[in-house]
């Protein structure tokens, strides 16, 4: 990425998320309240997360699973008896990344690159891999739109965590070095349209450089 590009970018991220903020802000508020309501807790669910450069910093999502369950790993597979019934809402509209604007804003992620992982993931990385971690993390990419339904592909496996760390993840390791050699503003809008509008990321895919 030039620093042309790293510079469009950024300002494309703070452009998005402050409209994201002022036309969503309400409903970010509501969806916060529900969750609250439905949890009997804060609404707001934080967790530690691996960024830029390999620096920990905490990502925001509206909480969709009741307190009892929500101390989980990275690895979620999926539990319909501990997603309350407003977070399937949530999760399938993705409302429930919806505080990660306020993440973009403070330059914490970008809109479009890799998931951030949680700790200790980043340190499996080898060699050129150890690029990815000079992009900032991204609510969407390539990887999250392959992998949508990542959690259902967790629950049918029989391992869940010895799935994830054997093909997923490593898949997802050679997708996002992709996104890193081959980043174009035009690519991340078409990762933003394709998040929008899921028919679009067959097409989208069919014009993605080979991992």
């Amino acid at each position: 990425m030039t620093l042309w590009q790293a510079v469009i970018k950024r300002s494309l991220d703070l452009l998005l998320a402050l409209l994201g903020l002022l036309l969503l802000g309400w409903l970010l508020l509501l969806c916060w309240l529900i969750a609250s309501i439905e949890t009997r807790s804060n609404g707001m669910f934080a967790q530690q997360r691996i960024g830029r450069f390999g620096r920990p910093f905490r990502v925001y999502k509206i909480k969709t699973m009741f307190d009892a369950s929500s101390e989980r790993s990275s690895i979620t597979a999926q539990c319909q008896q501990a997603i309350t019934r407003s977070g399937r809402l949530f999760r399938r509209l993705k409302l429930d990344e919806l505080p990660q604007l306020w993440n973009v804003l403070w330059g914490q992620m970008s809109f479009v690159g890799p998931r951030p992982d949680v700790p200790g993931y980043a340190d499996c990385l080898k060699g050129e891999e150890r690029l990815i971690l000079q992009l900032r993390p991204g609510i969407t990419g390539p990887a999250s739109i392959k992998y949508c339904n990542e959690e259902a592909l967790l629950a049918a496996a029989s391992d869940a965590k010895a799935f994830n760390d054997g093909v997923i993840w490593p898949d997802k390791v050679r997708i996002n070095l992709a996104y890193y050699h081959h980043y174009s503003v035009w690519r991340d809008l078409g990762y933003l349209l394709a998040t929008l509008v899921p028919s679009f990321a067959s097409r989208l895919e069919r014009r993605s450089p080979p991992c």
